[in-house]
């Protein structure tokens, strides 16, 4: 057994990086993370005591690091996203600038290995400005084939023999924490309420007091006008849906859109839990906000449509159930963070799975490393 491999983890978020090196079954030495998030700050001080927190990326001199095994990092993918309207598409940008830290840390560290990740939408000229700066071409993994949750990622590293990781076979069907959307009616519907709800009613609870229900425009109408669904065309499969997930895993390997609520935008889709979760993200609009809305049934033969609880959000993730529930502040002091701020955090993490299973591939080259 070795000493232990020493991390320096940018852009560290709520330490994904860690528990991913847990799982691969790596002792830490140390492990310095810079993130300026005070609330991701907190979770991991509560799960990971021992981590080292040293803020901003931009106000550091990373030459004291030199002889680090690993850095590690994902920066903001906001800003290059598909999702940003004017997204950046070449240098310059403030995605471009937080990306360049990430460079100078492996210029002047000098790690044994690095592990850059970042949004496989971003424009093609970013992609190959990344590539020519780290000196290798990225992989793509999407995070279906470890969890419930679509997310193509891009990963750029120097470890050796990194291949696509076996899948699951996990939909959102198999990581559900419940199949009600309330979990007391009396609570829920105290601050709208509608008659004359038949037996198949739709609920979409907007904050802790609120529950109200509404008509989705189903799948046969959504196809119907082509032009607002032309993005999303191939998320209509009503013959997997009605097959009743007996359909194998690994031949559903994307979200499958059933229906919306008022405008067919990206935050009113509802989702069948038969297929895969939409990427869940740090920031988001409409109803389903960062992670979504999905169509679950009920004990009583209905069904409702709500947004993933935080535990889902979570096991997306591949995250231990409640990891983002607690965290601890800057004064020492333990506090629960918000749902909304669990959402963020979760959404600016990594797959702790899939960067485990990158990391698993430095075994054998390195036996000092575990």
């Amino acid at each position: 057994m070795g000493q232990g491999i020493s991390v320096v983890s940018l852009y560290d978020g709520i330490s994904c990086g860690r528990l991913a090196l847990d799982r691969a079954g790596y002792a830490v030495s140390s492990y310095a993370a810079f993130e300026t998030d005070k609330f991701a700050r907190a979770v991991s001080r509560y799960n990971h005591p021992d981590i080292t927190q040293h803020g901003d990326v931009f106000d550091t001199d990373f030459s004291r690091f030199v002889g680090a095994d690993l850095v590690i990092g994902g920066s903001p993918c906001q800003n290059f996203s598909i999702a940003k309207a004017r997204r950046e598409v070449d240098k310059g940008g403030e995605g471009w600038k937080l990306f360049m830290r990430f460079a100078e840390a492996i210029r002047q560290i000098k790690p044994r290995f690095f592990l850059f990740e970042n949004v496989a939408t971003m424009h093609r000229e970013i992609r190959k400005h990344i590539s020519d700066e780290l000196g290798c071409k990225p992989v793509l993994i999407n995070s279906v084939l470890v969890s419930a949750q679509q997310r193509k990622r891009l990963y750029w590293t120097n470890i050796p023999g990194t291949t696509q990781p076996e899948d699951r076979g996990i939909l959102l069907k198999d990581i559900l924490e419940t199949g009600l959307a309330a979990r007391e009616k009396s609570y829920c519907i105290d601050a709208c309420y509608s008659k004359g709800i038949g037996k198949n009613r739709l609920g979409i609870q907007d904050g802790r007091r609120q529950l109200v229900y509404e008509p989705i425009t189903s799948h046969e109408n959504a196809l119907s006008s082509p032009n607002k669904c032309r993005k999303t065309r191939r998320f209509f499969a009503q013959e997997i849906i009605d097959a009743g997930g007996t359909i194998p895993a690994a031949d559903i390997p994307f979200p499958l859109c059933v229906g919306f609520i008022g405008a067919n935008s990206q935050g009113n889709r509802v989702y069948s839990v038969h297929g895969k979760t939409i990427s869940i993200m740090a920031y988001g609009g409409g109803r389903g906000g960062c992670v979504g809305l999905y169509k679950v049934d009920l004990p009583d033969g209905g069904y409702t449509v709500r947004k993933l609880t935080n535990i889902e959000a979570e096991r997306c993730q591949t995250l231990p159930d409640n990891y983002t529930a607690l965290g601890v502040d800057d004064k020492g002091e333990t506090m629960k963070i918000s749902p909304t701020q669990r959402y963020k955090c979760v959404g600016n993490g990594f797959t702790v799975d899939v960067i485990a299973h990158i990391l698993s591939h430095i075994k054998g080259e390195n036996d000092e490393l575990y």
